[in-house]
């Protein structure tokens, strides 16, 4: 008896907590389970961006991964990686990491890369994996941050659905492709998985009246400032997040902060010890500083006022591309963002937009009105890398807008849940539950998200995908204008397909072309445009692109080396092809002006004065390439010859005597080519 009684007694237990998740504000089970939730969003954020597992390496995964002698080392070059620059262990020499503007101290998120290396190689699947996972978790995170922030036993249909709704749309906007789909892009996601561990510990500390999650809390947030600098607004957005979310008064979040402002000074410290503070001079490199001009063949800067409309019309295009995100692209150099004026109605439109948003994030401060914890959010987050504070080098990246966005899903989730509280009550809506609403809109938002992030996915696949991709977006940027230029080159100067060949190094010169006419003084078209002349065995047009670049730096050491190159095949050419002696000498004395211990090219002027019946001229060539080259046999033969037609038998047998000794089959392989 007392047996079935007990078995009762657990039946109505089960029952009655069954019928409280059900009857939860009179939402479905499914809505309270949390273990549930998780499963949905990891396998949401991991499905999203599953489409990218058997991606190659693309964009700056060369300089973190691939290129970068510390990372790989694999374990063994941890200590590069904390001892230097980020980039330094991709240019490996001292001051060449500033050629990028700002100096950069990142180096958990190469640490990661190192140890993948050390395990597993160059395995660009293992990356991307482990990227996908890391976001998933991220989103996770977002949920648990959430449910502290709002919990459940206060807010409960509300906390639920507000938590839920932010994470999904995090984990499917496809804004967050550069951050995910580029596996450099793990500094991002890792920056914002810290911060987020942070809030946790401090809403945790806060709750528990405890100082102990506070340290967890400030290991995690340096793990974030570590992975990207931007993860150091967060030491504003916690005492924030605490201000809107707790009972917390001033004295509180004072002490809360604490440990987190004492972290971010210890960020500090180590980065200037790395990374030297400076203001330095301003750059006149338009890759490096967007906000010039070109007067009289030199750049020169814009004015402030030009400067601010152009950052402020960047602004805007930020908050277009979180509601409607198209197009998208990786590259947003000079000049995808023209120069703008405070004429521009979509300047002064984006002007207004932020005015509103602060002005109506300030009127909900003292309110503790959560859509102005959203924007302020935003605005903190973005704060660092906006080019108001300070200029960053760019004009804007999708990249950058991946830790604000969490302030938008936020606020897009609050706002669908208020238009389901506000349209319940309506006459023609008594028996709309007040959820179904928001959460069809939540589904149809999310599923066109989510189909949108898995085709942008696509774009990222290597780097010939990527560039080809996006320059239908960014035609009038200089950058990616060369880089399709490049890879077209890198791709196709080898085809067997002469056609072929031929037909691409041709749409690769024309975008060079392009990027030249976007920025005059940019060196690098000019010296790619030569290698596909080049490849086209278009000498003269090689050495004219070669010209320029070396105008442009008297020092750039790989057009030195090319034009070299470009003139001994051109006058090669002259010579065998075009039977144009004088010419062929004229190209070759050219060569030897930018390379005179080039042995093939003294070889060449050699042959040239020998056919001219020049022979002391070609004796003196030969025996230079001898000089040069004393291993190969077939110089001191054709030093020979030219000694027998010069008339000189005894040197002219002695030197074809010591060819034959060093390479019996020195004959046959000359007359092979060889």
């Amino acid at each position: 008896m007392a047996s079935r009684k007990q078995e009762q007694k657990k039946k109505g237990t089960t029952s009655s907590k069954r019928k409280k998740r059900i009857n939860l504000d009179g939402q479905p089970a499914w809505f309270s389970n949390q273990r549930l939730h998780w499963m949905l969003i990891f396998a949401l954020g991991f499905l999203v961006y599953a489409n990218t597992l058997g991606h190659n390496y693309a964009q700056d995964d060369a300089i973190v991964i691939t290129d970068n002698m510390f990372t790989t080392k694999g374990v063994s070059g941890f200590g590069g990686i904390l001892q230097y620059d980020t980039f330094y262990g991709f240019f490996k020499e001292e001051g060449k990491a500033s050629l990028v503007t700002g100096g950069r101290y990142r180096p958990f998120s190469l640490l990661t890369f190192a140890l993948e290396y050390s395990i597993f190689g160059e395995n660009p699947s293992v990356s991307h994996l482990l990227n996908a996972l890391f976001f998933a978790f991220t989103c996770l995170m977002i949920y648990w941050v959430l449910l502290q922030l709002i919990p459940v036993e206060k807010y409960g249909t509300e906390a639920y659905f507000i938590a839920l709704a932010t994470a999904v749309l995090f984990a499917v906007h496809p804004i967050h492709t550069e951050a995910v789909a580029n596996i450099k892009g793990r500094d991002e996601i890792l920056a914002l998985l810290g911060s987020l561990g942070a809030l946790y510990f401090a809403m945790k500390a806060f709750a528990n009246k405890s100082w102990l999650p506070h340290l967890w809390g400030a290991l995690c947030l340096l793990v974030g400032m570590l992975s990207k600098e931007n993860a150091i607004t967060f030491v504003a957005i916690i005492p924030l997040t605490l201000y809107f979310f707790t009972s917390a008064k001033m004295p509180d979040l004072f002490k809360a902060t604490l440990p987190y402002l004492g972290v971010a000074l210890v960020f500090i410290a180590l980065r200037s010890a790395i990374v030297p503070l400076s203001l330095g001079e301003k750059s006149y490199e338009l890759m490096n500083n967007p906000f010039l001009s070109i007067e009289n063949g030199r750049y020169v800067p814009i004015s402030f006022g030009e400067q601010m409309a152009t950052v402020t019309y960047t602004l805007g295009k930020y908050i277009q591309l979180l509601i409607f995100p198209h197009p998208l692209t990786h590259d947003y150099y000079p000049r995808h963002i023209e120069l703008k004026s405070w004429g521009d109605p979509m300047v002064l439109a984006s002007l207004l937009l932020y005015i509103g948003m602060l002005a109506y994030a300030l009127w909900g401060l003292l309110k503790k009105d959560w859509l102005s914890y959203g924007i302020l959010f935003y605005l903190l987050s973005l704060s660092i890398v906006s080019n108001v504070v300070f200029a960053i080098g760019t004009n804007m990246a999708e990249r950058l807008i991946f830790m604000p966005s969490l302030g938008f899903c936020f606020v897009v989730a609050v706002l669908l849940y208020r238009l389901g509280k506000r349209l319940a009550p309506a006459q023609k809506l008594k028996q709309f539950k007040q959820l179904q609403l928001p959460l069809l809109l939540l589904g149809v938002f999310s599923l066109a998200l989510a189909a949108k992030a898995v085709v942008r996915n696509g774009a990222w696949k290597d780097n010939y995908t990527l560039f080809i991709t996006d320059i239908e977006t960014s035609s009038n940027s200089a950058k990616l204008r060369t880089a399709v230029g490049g890879e077209l080159i890198a791709q196709f100067n080898n085809d067997p397909n002469e056609s072929v060949k031929n037909a691409r190094l041709t749409e690769a010169i024309g975008h060079l072309q392009e990027a030249t006419r976007i920025h005059p003084t940019y060196k690098l078209p000019y010296l790619l445009m030569g290698n596909a002349n080049y490849y086209l065995k278009n000498y003269e047009g090689s050495i004219a692109a070669y010209d320029n670049a070396i105008a442009l730096d008297g020092g750039y050491t790989e057009a030195i080396k090319n034009i070299a190159i470009s003139y001994r095949d051109a006058g090669k050419q002259a010579g065998e092809q075009q039977n144009d002696i004088n010419k062929a000498v004229q190209y070759l004395n050219k060569a030897l002006e930018y390379n005179n211990g080039d042995y093939e090219t003294l070889r060449l002027l050699g042959v040239a004065y020998g056919v001219a019946g020049q022979a002391q001229q070609a004796v003196d060539y030969f025996q230079q390439a001898a000089n040069v080259s004393p291993e190969t046999a077939s110089a001191w033969y054709n030093l020979g010859t030219a000694y027998l037609n010069l008339g000189n038998q005894e040197l002219g047998n002695q030197y074809h005597q010591k060819a034959l000794q060093m390479d019996p089959q020195v004959i046959e392989k000359m007359r092979a080519g060889q």
